[in-house]
């Protein structure tokens, strides 16, 4: 009888906390006539963030290093306008290099557009190799890019954010920023870096309503992957075979979504949802719902998690020795 009376009490608070979920929830974004500055925006996610952004009526400030492929970018992103008033407005800067320089442009953007409403780091590059193989300056210049680079930028924005109590700004982080692979070594610490600088400034920022995003895509078929697939080892390449490539107009969407309802976390797919599920951790949820999902299935889901690894680790000794063979088998000619 007990039993069935907590059950009850259980069902009740869940019941509750669901219904009072929508309640606590941020105010959605509204994007037409807002400023949105993304950074890496002249290719791949970036761009395609910008165009949705601009489809749904934003102002656009794209920053990125080559002028020519931002000018290029910034033809195709206005052919997608919904009214005659929106500009794109392109910066070529590297921001990973100097934060004054990043500061004094994204000054310059908001005397022309207005302060900013959306920033999305998306700017990043990507080296994969075995740990000793790479060499130091791939590690320091991956976290100068990836890291600083979103670091610089949002400190630029943030002072405005607050003045003005509102804003957004997204992280675009990776799936390998969730789980460290073969061949990531470089990479990944400068995604899973992303992740808790989100949350340490989504707890300062709260306050202020301004909700940062982390995004966690797949592998996308991108400029930047198709250079990447180039030089990754044998058992990441095999590895890798377990997920999709998934486009970038598609996940691009889904960061826009996320970014505009204020979610902290951002995920694609089924593996994404196991992934962001797995690793919730103490990172803030935007709803009762999402926590609520958080602790029904993180058990299940971690049994499903342990048979990837295992399945990893397999094709990683099945490599090894077959690699071993292969330089025994040299050496005996």
């Amino acid at each position: 009888m007990l039993l069935l009376l907590a059950a009850a009490c259980v069902v009740a608070v869940v019941l509750l906390l669901y219904m009072v979920s929508p309640l606590i929830s941020p105010k959605p974004l509204k994007l037409p006539g807002a400023h949105v500055v993304v950074t890496g925006g002249s290719s791949g996610i970036g761009k395609c963030v910008a165009i949705e952004c601009y489809k749904q009526g934003a102002f656009i400030t794209l920053i990125a290093r080559n002028e020519s492929k931002l000018l290029q970018t910034k033809k195709e992103i206005e052919k997608y306008s919904v009214n005659d008033k929106q500009v794109v407005l392109c910066i070529s800067v590297d921001v990973s290099k100097d934060y004054g320089h990043v500061e004094n442009v994204l000054k310059q953007a908001q005397e022309k557009l207005g302060p900013v409403d959306m920033l999305i780091n998306c700017a990043g590059t990507s080296v994969t190799g075995k740990f000793e193989d790479l060499e130091i300056s791939c590690f320091e210049r991956l976290m100068a890019v990836n890291y600083l680079g979103s670091v610089y930028s949002s400190h630029a924005v943030i002072p405005t954010m607050k003045e003005r109590r509102m804003g957004r700004i997204v992280f675009v982080s990776s799936q390998a920023g969730q789980l460290g692979l073969f061949g990531y070594t470089a990479y990944s610490p400068t995604k899973f870096a992303l992740r808790g600088l989100a949350e340490a400034l989504q707890m300062e920022v709260k306050p202020y309503n301004i909700y940062v995003t982390v995004a966690y895509p797949p592998d996308t078929d991108t400029p930047g992957f198709a250079e990447e697939i180039k030089t990754k080892p044998l058992e990441t390449k095999l590895i890798s075979e377990a997920t999709s490539v998934c486009q970038a107009e598609q996940v691009a969407r889904i960061i826009v979504k996320d970014a505009i309802q204020g979610n902290f976390n951002s995920f694609m797919g089924s593996d994404g949802y196991m992934l962001s599920i797995l690793t919730s951790g103490m990172s803030p949820v935007t709803t009762i719902t999402e926590g609520l999902q958080q602790v029904v299935c993180m058990g299940i889901f971690r049994i499903i998690g342990l048979f990837y690894l295992g399945s990893f680790d397999s094709i990683v000794r099945r490599c090894m020795i077959q690699r071993e063979k292969s330089e025994s088998t040299d050496k005996t000619k």
